[in-house]
């Protein structure tokens, strides 16, 4: 699954002269928590509604209203918005993405195909492909398997499964140690006391069942 599956096409954009308030309640019109910024339709950077809340005065401050909403208006996205915004393309895998946006601490990147854009991708974004990898969304059963990280494990394990006429939707690996893995698999079964009982009998332990 790459970025171009699941981004965002033609995000909605705003100019860096517009007043940061305007761009609040766009974003709140909107639901949205970024807005990409151009300027003569050139990207020119990003501005999320977590920079424009830091930069309203605080409902401490010692400004009146009419001072608090005199600033305000003075200031504009540019002011405020992150110039050269980290990008990718729309090759870019998800996995690729998540991890940029993890390493970066950051909730959105642009997507550019050249010097166009053409989407965003979010942390919902990326959420929802996790969801759909593992196929979270589907009625199985979660079986979390031990077993010993060698060549052809997956392979055997996929044999058993198929011979119990059972498919699979979804397996992660989670690494416990240099010798032990332990396989989260989902299978399409609501009954999987049958091939549970097969797994234990192969020498694999079944650790949970959900």
């Amino acid at each position: 699954m790459f970025v171009k599956d699941c981004m965002t096409t033609s995000p909605v954009t705003i100019s860096k002269g517009t007043p940061i308030l305007d761009a609040l309640e766009k974003m709140k019109k909107l639901k949205i928590r970024q807005l990409p910024v151009t300027d003569k339709g050139r990207l020119v950077g990003l501005v999320t509604e977590r920079e424009l809340l830091t930069v309203t005065p605080s409902p401490a401050t010692t400004l009146s209203i009419f001072e608090m909403n005199y600033l305000l208006s003075k200031m504009v996205v540019g002011e405020v918005m992150v110039k050269d915004p980290i990008t990718v393309n729309p090759e870019t895998t998800m996995e690729e993405a998540a991890l940029i946006m993890r390493e970066n601490k950051i909730g959105s990147m642009l997507v550019m195909e050249e010097d166009e854009l053409v989407g965003i991708i979010t942390q919902t974004d990326i959420f929802d492909a996790f969801i759909e990898f593992f196929g979270l969304r589907k009625a199985a059963t979660r079986l979390v398997l031990q077993v010993y990280d060698r060549v052809g494990a997956i392979a055997d394990l996929t044999d058993i499964i198929r011979d119990m006429n059972i498919s699979i939707s979804g397996i992660v690996i989670h690494r416990r140690d240099n010798n032990l893995v332990h396989m989260v698999v989902r299978v399409n079964t609501i009954e999987p006391e049958p091939l549970v009982k097969e797994l234990e009998a192969r020498g694999i332990p079944v650790l949970s069942i959900s």
